[in-house]
């Protein structure tokens, strides 16, 4: 009896057994290893061993019953990363190299706008130095001193020569002008792209459209000085391009609509697009054209007489002392250099010239993509019509009841044979 006692209190009861086990089980707690030990009864042994055996196996089936699950979580993660699509994938790259664009432009576009205040303090003081030396040097006589300050004065004059003909090659405020431009489309793009993934599921066309728009902005504003600069001193004024080119676009005058209304668009709302066509084309686009052809025919005068200035006063400077007229020259014709230095960058005609062409630019846009809409004549495929029509009311700064007042205007004077007296934006 005594051993019976003792085996029981070393091992339990299969009942204690049995429900310690299920808790383990329900409790996924790996069970130790149980000790070998000698029994003097064979039919204590025997009980165990079964228990054990059946102690196992109830462990074994839970680990089979989780397992499944594990792989189906597995395949629910896969399922998920699957999921999204490769158009989407695509525009999330397309949108990280966007946002580098912007951060380079903003940066390339100060570090071009301190070139224009640093180059113009500069050259404008050698400039006025070498004047004065040129000045002090007519007015001292004979000997090595006049030598000194007629060396100096023309080496400075050559140097400032020298610069101005750099600065007036690249404009550095031109330059900085079309880093902002840049930086303001591509964030309009950036700004288009979040609006595609937040409204709907992007298409392959999507991706290659918006590709287009990248290459284009990246062509009409090029980061590199050398080899893909823009030409600063064009022969004839060019408005800037820095969207792609629509393609096998019909005539929108030869489009009408078939329906009375269908997706926002009616034949009334396709004769006012045409009439902001026309006047936008007659009045706006002109208007900036001939501004900017008159802020390029100065900026060349400018850029023309400031390095021929100055050379005309390192020549001066050069004879100062054997003719009084010499010194005159060279400090009249340093005072008039810095002159027209201060008003070329100073006033940052470059910069305005640019500023002519990206607005005669984006009339050229709006032209471009009201053609481009009225062209397609599926009017499913066509952007809403009301949503199209509040968009060109904006960009023009205009209300919706504005905008339809001027295409009535502008179809009364073309009626009536005369030209409308009223631009079509209210923003420039």
């Amino acid at each position: 009896m005594a051993c019976l006692q003792t085996s029981s209190l070393l091992f339990p009861t299969s009942s204690t057994l049995s429900s310690s086990s299920r808790r383990m089980i329900n409790a996924a707690i790996q069970v130790p290893k149980v000790p070998r030990l000698r029994f003097t009864n064979p039919k204590t042994a025997t009980k165990l061993v079964l228990e054990g055996l059946q102690l196992s196996d109830g462990i074994s089936n839970t680990y089979q019953i989780a397992q499944p699950k594990h792989q189906e979580s597995s395949k629910h993660f896969h399922s998920t990363t699957t999921s999204t699509s490769t158009a989407t994938i695509q525009l999330y790259a397309i949108l990280e190299e966007v946002a580098d664009r912007i951060e380079m432009h903003i940066n390339i576009g100060e570090q071009r706008n301190n070139w224009n205040v640093l180059l113009l303090n500069s050259i404008n003081m050698i400039t006025l130095t070498a004047s004065i030396m040129a000045g002090i040097a007519g007015t001292v006589g004979a000997g090595m001193p006049i030598l000194a300050l007629k060396l100096s004065s023309a080496l400075l004059f050559t140097a400032a020569s020298g610069m101005l003909l750099i600065m007036n090659k690249i404009q550095p405020s031109q330059l900085a002008e079309e880093q902002r431009n840049a930086t303001r489309l591509f964030k309009q793009i950036q700004t288009q792209i979040q609006n595609l993934l937040a409204l709907r599921e992007p298409t392959e066309q999507d991706v290659k459209e918006t590709m287009e728009k990248v290459l284009a902005l990246d062509k009409a504003y090029p980061l590199p000085l050398l080899g893909a600069m823009l030409e600063k001193y064009p022969k004839k004024f060019e408005a800037a391009a820095w969207w792609p080119k629509s393609h096998g676009v019909q005539n929108p005058s030869e489009t009408k609509s078939r329906m009375g209304k269908t997706n926002g668009w009616s034949e009334d709302l396709e004769d006012e697009m045409r009439e902001i066509i026309s006047v936008v084309k007659s009045k706006d686009f002109e208007d900036y054209e001939r501004l900017g052809n008159l802020a390029l025919k100065i900026n060349k005068v400018l850029a023309i007489s400031g390095p021929l200035l100055t050379g005309v006063a390192a020549i001066g400077s050069a004879f100062v002392g054997h003719n009084d007229l010499a010194a005159i020259a060279a400090v009249a014709a340093g005072s008039l250099s810095t002159a027209v230095n201060a008003f070329q960058h100073g006033g940052q005609v470059g910069m305005v010239f640019e500023m002519y062409r990206n607005c005669a630019g984006f009339f050229n846009k709006l032209e471009d993509t009201i053609e481009a809409t009225l062209g397609e004549q599926d009017l499913e495929k066509r952007e809403n019509g009301e949503l199209f029509e509040m968009k060109i009311a904006l960009e023009l700064g205009r209300s919706l009841p504005q905008l339809r007042e001027l295409a009535s205007k502008s179809a009364s004077c073309r009626r009536n044979g005369t030209v409308i007296d009223e631009m079509g934006s209210k923003l420039f």
